[in-house]
């Protein structure tokens, strides 16, 4: 064999053995492959299903009939209210906090990172009691608002409280890592060749981060409009009406119609909710795509808080 070959045949044999030692039996992969969509079949597409059958079973008479209820609509308005007040405010405080925490260092760095995931780490229903008992009517400010007539605990600003809370991280925890990775070279480059703070921001560090400001937002948003636990114990269940908004937001409708055996008209208003988790869904996956072909990596996974 002539020294050629030799040097051709090992790369060869190297790389059969690595692909020996890595590849599974057809087998196994058809196994796996198969467990996988028979889980996503159980738990994930016969669900889907179901909540839309159950939507339609009475007809689209009545489907929209409890759609176009004062009451609902009324959910649905709130449901809106507080996801446009909490996530431009989720927003601008994730991009502070960022960049505070990816450009500069400073003492305590450490403690506001860990502040920054306490809402996933806390369950919301304890947050929700958190803001009883400080703004409730016994609470710490309780007196105080009650002598200026103002009311938080079971009315809009808890509702939007709640939200915020809850979904505070989202923006912030997508931005943080982005922005470390970016570095601050190019923040300093154009500090020195003249920039001001806001022409920088706009210029430089706003177009490297807008499809994980972009991706955090939808997060940040489907959060605020599927949350559940903190909303409830602030809300008081006050459903509203035609004249009245009321505290329920369309989660809170979903449990007060399904426990008042109108299951129907539940499931009516739970493929809103189902219709708007699918939307973020399409848009989650085109951000990652579109990141990933201009950048060729994927967005930090954010950790999911208790409901």
């Amino acid at each position: 064999m002539t020294p050629a070959a030799t040097t051709f045949s090992a790369p060869r044999r190297a790389a059969t053995q690595r692909r020996a030692t890595t590849t599974e039996p057809p087998f196994v992969r058809r196994l796996l492959i198969a467990i996988t969509f028979l889980f996503l079949g159980l738990f994930l597409i016969v669900p889907l299903v179901s909540v839309f059958a159950q939507a339609f079973a009475k007809g689209f008479v009545f489907y929209f009939q409890t759609i176009r209820d004062p009451i609902t609509l009324s959910a649905i308005k709130l449901t809106l209210i507080a996801a446009g007040i909490s996530v431009p405010l989720n927003c601008i405080f994730g991009i502070c906090a960022a960049w505070l925490i990816a450009k500069f260092d400073f003492h305590g760095k450490n403690i506001l990172l860990t502040l920054i995931d306490l809402p996933f780490s806390v369950s919301p229903v304890i947050a929700g009691l958190i803001y009883v008992l400080v703004f409730g009517a016994h609470g710490w400010f309780g007196p105080w608002l009650s002598a200026h007539n103002i009311q938080i605990i079971f009315a809009v600003p808890g509702i939007v409280l709640a939200t915020i809370f809850v979904t505070f991280p989202f923006v912030a925890r997508e931005l943080i890592p982005l922005m470390q990775a970016q570095g601050r070279i190019e923040e300093e480059a154009a500090r020195v060749l003249g920039a001001s703070g806001w022409q920088t921001f706009w210029r430089v560090t706003l177009p490297n981060i807008k499809w994980g400001l972009l991706y955090g937002v939808i997060l940040c948003n489907a959060r605020a409009m599927g949350e559940f636990g903190a909303v409830s114990v602030v809300s008081g269940h006050i459903r509203g009406g035609a004249g009245s908004l009321g505290t329920n937001t369309m989660p809170l409708h979903v449990e007060i119609l399904y426990n008042e055996y109108n299951f129907t008209g539940a499931f009516a208003v739970a493929s809103l909710l189902t219709f708007l988790a699918l939307v973020t869904l399409v848009l989650k996956t085109w951000v990652e795509y579109k990141n990933t072909a201009l950048h060729g990596t994927a967005f930090t996974p954010v950790p999911v808080g208790k409901k």
